[in-house]
C-alpha cells in the first residue's frame, strides 16, 4: 500500500521498475516477458482509470503495491492461459459422444503418439532400404490381417474416406444408392451432398422404406460407376421395410462389371455379442460379401482415434492412393501411431474386453455401474448439503446410448444419480453448470426434472468425489 500527495499517479511504479521487482520473478518465469510486459501495461493502466475515477480531496488514494500488481497480473494471464481443451467426466450415458470425443484411446496408444509426436520417425521411409516409404504401409498389412482385405489406405474421417472413394472411381458419373440409405452423417454432412462434391451423380433408387435388387438392376446404365451401399447406423426404419443385402447388391455389380462400394459408418471389426452388445455389420463381412471397397470410421465401434479406413480390391485401392485429394485427406504421424496400436490390440480379440477403453465402458454391467454409484453417492450428497440446502440425489435405473451415430435404437442398461433440488429446473440448471466449472468439468443432462449423472463411463472415482470439494453453490 502506498500513500501519497498531490498527483497520486506520480507513485505508481513504472513498468521496467515493476518487471525488475522481486514480486514479478515468478510471473517472468512462467509467462516470459513479451506476454508479462503486455498484461502489466494493460493492468497499470486500468489502476490509473480507477484513481482518476475516484479522486480524493486531500490528493490521496490507494496505488497497488508490487506484489498486488503482480497477483493482478499473474490472475490475468492465468486466465488468458488457460486451455480451451481440457478432459471432461463424460456422465451423460452417451459413450461415444461426439461433442466429448467419441471414443476413448488405450493407454498404450497414448505412449505411442507420445513416442513418435516427440522423436523423428520412419512415417514415409522403409529403414532396410533406406528408400522413401508409404505411410499406410504402418497399417495396411494390421488391416488387410483383420478384415480379410487385399489392400488398405486411411484418410482423416469417414465422410473423407467417402469422398476419396467416389471421387476416384465415380468422377462424371452415376452412381445408384437406395433412398432409404441416404443418410445425414452428423453436423448437416449428408451423403447426396458429399457425393456431389465428390463429382459424382447420385441416381436414388427404391422407396424410403423398400428397396429391390431390382431398383438398383433397373438404375443401371452406361454412365455407372458403382452400386453403392451405405449403412444406416445412425436411425433405423422399422415396420413394412425391406432392404437388398450386401451380397445380392455385390453379385449384381459384378454381373455388371461394375464395383460394389459399402460405406458401414460406424463399422467394427468383430462381433459384438460375446460383449452383450446388439448386432452391428462387421468389415469382414463385408468383404467376404463381395464388397470391392469397405469404408468405415476409426473413432466409433473401433475404439481409436479420428480416422477414415478404406479397404478393398488392391487395384481400386492403389487409384485411390494415386488420387491427388489423398494427400489433402491423409492422417498425420500421431494418428497413425494410435491407429496401428489400436489395431495391433484386435490381434488378440480375447483381450479386447480389457485394453480397449470404449468397449470396456460399452460393455460394463449394470452391477459394476451400481456400485461405482455407491461409492460416488456421499460425496455428491455432501457436495449438494454445502451449495443447495434441500437438494436430493438418489441411485436410479437407467439407460445408456452408444452413441456416434451407431445402433441409436439399442440402449444398455446403467445406473445414474438422479438430482433434484428445490428450486426446480432453473436451480437445477444452474447447478449443472457449477458443475461444469469444477477442475475437471462433469456433464450430464437434464431430464424429466432431474440432473442426471449416468455412471456408465465413471472410472476415477476418488478423482471425482476429491473435487466435489469444490463445487461452489450457483449463481
Amino acid at each position: 500500500m502506498v500513500a501519497g500527495t498531490g498527483n497520486p499517479l506520480a507513485t505508481l511504479p513504472s513498468v521496467d521498475r515493476l518487471l525488475n521487482d522481486p514480486a514479478f520473478a515468478p510471473v517472468l518465469k512462467r509467462y516470459g516477458r513479451t506476454q508479462t510486459t503486455a498484461q502489466l501495461r494493460q493492468t497499470l493502466a486500468q489502476i490509473r482509470d480507477v484513481v482518476r475515477a475516484n479522486p480524493i480531496s486531500d490528493g490521496s488514494a490507494h496505488i497497488p503495491a508490487a506484489t498486488e500488481i503482480a497477483d493482478a497480473v499473474r490472475t490475468d494471464l492465468d486466465r488468458h492461459n488457460k486451455r480451451t481443451l481440457v478432459p471432461v467426466y463424460n456422465l451423460t450415458g452417451t459413450v461415444l459422444h461426439t461433442n466429448l470425443g467419441r471414443a476413448l484411446l488405450p493407454d498404450s496408444a497414448a505412449q505411442a503418439m507420445l513416442a513418435i509426436a516427440t522423436q523423428p520417425s520412419n512415417l514415409e521411409y522403409e529403414v532396410m532400404s533406406g528408400n522413401r516409404g508409404d505411410r499406410d504401409s504402418h497399417i495396411e498389412d494390421l488391416l488387410r490381417e483383420l478384415t480379410g482385405a487385399e489392400a488398405a489406405t486411411v484418410v482423416n474421417n469417414n465422410a473423407a474416406a467417402v469422398l476419396l472413394t467416389l471421387n476416384t472411381m465415380g468422377l462424371g458419373k452415376e452412381v445408384p444408392v437406395s433412398r432409404g440409405e441416404l443418410v445425414e452423417i452428423g453436423g448437416s454432412f449428408r451423403i447426396p451432398e458429399v457425393m456431389s462434391r465428390s463429382g459424382c451423380q447420385l441416381v436414388e433408387v427404391g422407396s424410403t422404406n423398400r428397396t429391390h435388387l431390382k431398383d438398383y438392376e433397373e438404375a443401371i446404365t452406361g454412365n455407372t460407376a458403382l452400386l453403392m451401399k451405405v449403412h444406416t447406423s445412425n436411425y433405423e426404419i422399422q415396420g413394412f421395410t425391406h432392404a437388398a443385402s450386401t451380397a445380392d447388391v455385390a453379385t449384381l455389380a459384378h454381373a455388371h462389371d461394375l464395383p460394389m462400394v459399402t460405406d458401414l459408418g460406424s463399422g467394427t471389426l468383430i462381433d459384438l455379442a460375446p460383449y452383450g452388445l446388439p448386432d452391428e455389420p462387421t468389415v469382414n463381412q463385408a468383404i467376404a460379401d463381395g464388397a470391392d471397397v469397405v469404408t468405415f470410421s476409426g473413432d466409433k465401434l473401433l475404439g481409436g482415434p479420428q480416422a477414415g479406413l478404406i479397404v478393398g480390391r488392391t487395384d481400386l485401392i492403389a487409384a485411390i492412393k494415386l488420387n491427388p485429394l489423398k494427400r489433402a485427406l491423409r492422417i498425420d504421424k500421431v494418428t497413425m501411431a494410435a491407429l496401428a496400436e489400436v489395431l495391433t490390440l484386435y490381434r488378440d480379440p480375447d483381450s479386447l474386453g480389457d485394453t480397449l477403453p470404449s468397449l470396456r465402458l460399452l460393455s460394463r454391467t449394470p452391477t459394476d455401474i451400481f456400485k461405482t454409484a455407491e461409492a460416488v453417492l456421499p460425496g455428491i450428497l455432501n457436495a449438494l448439503e454445502l451449495v443447495i440446502p434441500g437438494a436430493t440425489a438418489q441411485i436410479i435405473d437407467a439407460a445408456s446410448q452408444i452413441g456416434s451415430g451407431s445402433m441409436p435404437l439399442d440402449l444398455l442398461p446403467s445406473h445414474a444419480i438422479s438430482i433434484s433440488a428445490p428450486g426446480g429446473d432453473e436451480q437445477l440448471r444452474r447447478l449443472a453448470t457449477a458443475f461444469r466449472a469444477l477442475p475437471r468439468p462433469v456433464i450430464g443432462r437434464m431430464h424429466d426434472g432431474c440432473l442426471l449423472f449416468d455412471i456408465r463411463c465413471l472410472e476415477h472415482v476418488d478423482d471425482f468425489v476429491d473435487q466435489l470439494q469444490q463445487l461452489t453453490p450457483p449463481p
